[in-house]
């Protein structure tokens, strides 16, 4: 956990749980998921060392709040994915902070409310933190229990979350994300939240934008969340 010395900061962008079983049983008969699976602890050391650094450079802090999208899985290095690519190219609203990725592969909604935004939190206690993102979500709707915890757990999350936080919509059809939608939209305009649409537009194409696990994007997928995001973030 981060502490009022930035030297001191440390903080782990690995879940701490295994693979699901599904995930582990593709990974060894689909060589694309077994390689994003071997990303994920190289993936989440090189954001530890960056947050590092981020909070020992006594500038503004960009904090992520996320999953696996927010890490960058899928893409060719952690700095291809969307957060990378911004805050090495940041838009105007981002220029002169330094980017704190608190995401990790396979996080939801829960983990962020119970685990991410506490560091978040002291973290804004002991430093300037001028912006903070969420996109959370996707792993929520991957199981049907999952999808009905979601809604009881995001009515706290949206309340808890700093004022002003960027929070990405779900780009799904499917009922559990419009419901999502709504919820995000409601809290925007009650506490000042931001709502923006993070990922590929509308995500009615993958052709072409999908990583080698057929799940995550690639460096054009991520590269189509950038310029999305940019207007928002």
């Amino acid at each position: 956990m981060p502490t009022d010395r930035p030297g001191d900061f440390s903080y782990s962008n690995l879940s701490g749980r295994p693979s699901g079983s599904i995930v582990r049983a593709l990974g060894t008969v689909v060589p694309g998921v077994r390689s994003i699976i071997d990303d994920i602890a190289p993936f989440a050391s090189w954001w530890e060392q960056r947050n590092r650094e981020a909070v020992g450079s006594g500038r503004p802090l960009w904090i992520v709040l996320g999953d696996s999208l927010s890490q960058g899985i899928g893409a060719t290095s952690p700095d291809r994915g969307w957060v990378g690519r911004l805050a090495d190219d940041p838009p105007a609203l981002l220029r002169g902070m330094e980017v704190v990725n608190l995401s990790f592969n396979g996080a939801r909604a829960i983990d962020v409310l119970e685990r991410q935004l506490d560091v978040c939190d002291d973290l804004r206690r002991h430093h300037d933190v001028a912006r903070v993102t969420m996109l959370i979500g996707n792993n929520d709707l991957m199981k049907p229990s999952w999808c009905r915890e979601l809604p009881a757990t995001l009515h706290r999350l949206l309340d808890a979350i700093p004022q002003g936080t960027v929070v990405g919509r779900q780009p799904g059809m499917q009922r559990t994300a419009r419901l999502f939608n709504r919820m995000v939209e409601v809290a925007a305009a009650r506490r000042g939240l931001h709502v923006a649409d993070f990922r590929i537009p509308h995500l009615r194409d993958f052709a072409g934008r999908l990583g080698r696990d057929f799940f995550h994007p690639n460096d054009r997928g991520y590269a189509e969340m950038a310029a999305a995001a940019r207007l928002t973030v």
